[in-house]
């Protein structure tokens, strides 16, 4: 059977058979080695495995991948579970013979069917099986979460929700779907999550208003980088950004009556912006749905998923994995100091990188496509550095940034980013860097609005020259 095409209740019902089958496999087994992602979403994955194995006394370890290491990957414990990776590569290595058991918990396209049995025995869960995609249905941690659901360790739930978040589940319609509700249904009913429809200003808690708005949206506004006529914006609208104590205001402090007025503003200055193709899409830009942790402090990183997702990615994006998941798994006091100084080096090195692009003046503009060669920034953070440079630049057409693995792999890492308007207009670029990249001996895909590439060296030209000829702006 290569995919169950019933009614969403059958495919939940049959998931649930696999996840059953998944505790078994658990319950049986004396040490589990995990292997994850080292993305938001993989790390949380690997958290929420971790923690159901912490709960059950169960011995195991947890190790943090890149999806081209997968292959040679191998084991000699009872279980092997791989989450947020896997459903793409070819898992025979750890699943080789009668005493091998393999879970894989991935949202990603399969290359196997529904079913398929390897040397060993091999229970995979993938949401693509039962028509649902899983770029926005349901991420790998959400995968992890369900696992832990028929533990029933809904205390975990939040956990779900921070993985969505942090994988963009959310990023085109502004909220979570799919198998994702259920995941927030748990996480409101145990009182762990609260989420209400708010606007999209990154920052909720941690950044003052004025700033929060001059870093607002991928599309150059007036107030774009400009925090004095931020202020004067606010004033116009009669929001003061201090309060009477004199002490700033975020937008978690704003009133609703006080959010209606910007939002009503924001959407008259960004439709004056914008092609006429694109004005319906707009207030998907300003406002959707955000999501607290209600156990968490206001005014902190953590309260709020999407900065809660951004302090998880610092650490990936400086290969401290370990550090990410102390943070989830609650051991985040014994480790405060090390994780402000790294998120602290993180946003310097960012904006080291973002000045250098801009002051060399390095990004070439082609005709359907703009593109930076970013030598010197690490890999890891490239993708990071042209979605910054995104509304410096044209947002009608989407960014490319390049520059040497982190590694003795000889070849390219590309990262695209493009605003969700140009989502908007059907055209998915995870797909086609996908198909891209294979042309150009490479692999790639992701997102329709943030996607990568690995791409052998010699190649980088014939990748660019290729996406600039395939993207068709309207």
């Amino acid at each position: 059977m290569s995919s169950v095409d019933n009614n969403f209740e059958e495919s939940r019902n049959h998931m649930d058979l696999l996840f059953n089958k998944a505790k078994d496999k658990i319950l049986d087994a004396e040490d589990v080695t995990i292997f994850s992602h080292t993305d938001c979403d993989g790390i949380t994955a690997g958290s929420i495995l971790s923690s159901i194995l912490d709960k059950l006394e169960i011995e195991h370890t947890v190790n943090f991948v890149e999806i081209n290491e997968v292959e040679s990957l191998d084991t000699d414990t009872d279980l092997t579970i791989i989450s947020d990776l896997g459903a793409g590569q070819d898992m025979s290595n750890l699943c080789k013979n009668s005493d091998s058991s393999l879970i894989v918990l991935d949202h990603h396209p399969p290359i196997r069917k529904l079913g398929t049995q390897l040397n060993g025995d091999l229970i995979e869960i993938n949401p693509n099986y039962y028509g649902l995609d899983g770029s926005y249905t349901i991420s790998g941690g959400g995968l992890s979460y369900l696992l832990a659901k028929v533990f029933h360790f809904y205390d975990l739930s939040w956990m779900g929700i921070l993985s969505a978040v942090g994988d963009m589940q959310n990023s085109m319609t502004g909220r979570l779907r799919g198998l994702n509700t259920e995941i927030l249904s748990d996480a409101t009913e145990v009182g762990c999550v609260d989420y209400e429809n708010d606007l999209l200003l990154y920052g909720r808690h941690t950044r003052p208003l004025f700033i929060a708005l001059s870093y607002f949206g991928d599309i150059h506004l007036p107030l774009t980088n400009n925090r004095n006529e931020c202020i004067h914006f606010l004033e116009n609208l009669d929001i003061p950004i201090k309060n009477e104590l004199g002490t700033v205001r975020y937008l978690c402090d704003l009133s609703m009556d006080e959010k209606g007025r910007l939002f009503n503003e924001l959407l008259k200055m960004m439709t004056r912006e914008v092609p006429h193709r694109y004005v319906k899409h707009v207030p998907k830009l300003i406002s959707g749905e955000s999501y607290e942790f209600t156990f968490e402090e206001e005014y902190t990183n953590f309260r709020d998923a999407s900065e809660y997702s951004t302090v998880i990615n610092a650490c990936g994006r400086n290969g401290r994995h370990e550090l990410g998941m102390e943070v989830i798994k609650g051991n985040r006091y014994e480790i405060a100091d090390e994780l402000e100084q790294l998120t602290k080096d993180h946003r310097r090195y960012l904006a080291q990188s973002l000045n250098r692009i801009q002051e060399s003046n390095s990004v070439e503009i082609l005709d359907n496509i703009q593109y930076f060669d970013g030598t010197g920034i690490k890999s890891s953070v490239v993708g990071t550095v042209a979605g910054m440079l995104l509304n410096n630049y044209d947002w009608q057409k989407p960014i490319v940034g390049y520059t040497p693995m982190d590694s003795d792999e000889a070849g390219y890492k590309v990262s695209l980013r493009c605003s969700k308007l140009l989502a908007y207009d059907g055209l998915h670029y995870g797909n086609l860097v996908r198909e891209i990249s294979k042309k150009c001996g490479g692999s790639g895909g992701g997102h329709s609005v943030a996607c990568g590439a690995y791409i052998p060296e010699d190649n980088i030209e014939q990748f660019i020259n290729l996406l600039n000829s395939s993207v068709k702006l309207g």
